[in-house]
């Protein structure tokens, strides 16, 4: 089961060893859209007079990212700013506003935020969006997925038009439209001819 997670909401989320050590906050995402997936979160120090730390927490060393913690084996995972950072990656402020596109040429709406995968994979999974009055009269917000071959075109986002079978309508039940979409799209297995078949081909 699919549990979805905005990543707007990991922001001053806490940072915790499995000892139960709470040893920062989350004070960014970084993404590799292109990928789909998180590359890791820069940190702050926490309480109020916490600021930025010089370390970060890639997504390799991520345990768990749950509902209410981040879960790390320990503190000796969190490394240079540069490991999250790099010119490939683009921080999740970058993205929002960004218009969402089919790769038919259909504006759907625009992006309010990031929706991934709770757990230990980073995925994204789909985004929030503002969606397009002429798209669906009724709607102001939706979660859409992304699919395997989103694309990122300028500053937009460009899905498989069928993703548009799939919007939910809010954050619970869009982990189960995103597990339909992917058997949607999902490819039949490989089947190898039987030596009847072969004789009559």
């Amino acid at each position: 089961m699919i549990i979805p997670l905005l990543a707007s909401e990991l922001t001053k989320r806490v940072v915790v060893t499995l000892d139960g050590e709470a040893v920062a906050q989350i004070k960014d995402t970084v993404f590799d859209f292109r990928a789909g997936r998180i590359t890791g979160f820069t940190l702050s120090g926490r309480g109020l007079l916490g600021g930025p730390l010089k370390v970060s927490l890639p997504l390799s060393g991520v345990h768990a990212i749950g509902p209410s913690a981040v879960m790390i084996p320990s503190a000796a995972v969190l490394a240079e700013r540069k490991a999250v950072l790099s010119a490939h990656q683009a921080e999740q402020g970058q993205v929002i506003g960004a218009p969402v596109l089919t790769d038919q040429g259909t504006e759907t709406g625009t992006v309010l935020d990031v929706v991934i995968e709770a757990g230990g994979s980073g995925r994204v999974i789909g985004f929030e969006i503002s969606m397009k009055e002429t798209t669906d009269q009724g709607k102001r917000r939706a979660f859409i997925p992304r699919g395997e071959t989103l694309a990122v075109s300028g500053r937009a986002m460009v899905i498989p038009a069928q993703a548009h079978h799939f919007i939910a309508d809010d954050l619970p039940s869009f982990g189960a439209q995103v597990e339909a979409f992917r058997r949607s799209t999902a490819q039949p297995p490989h089947r190898t001819p039987t030596t009847d078949e072969e004789a009559l081909s």
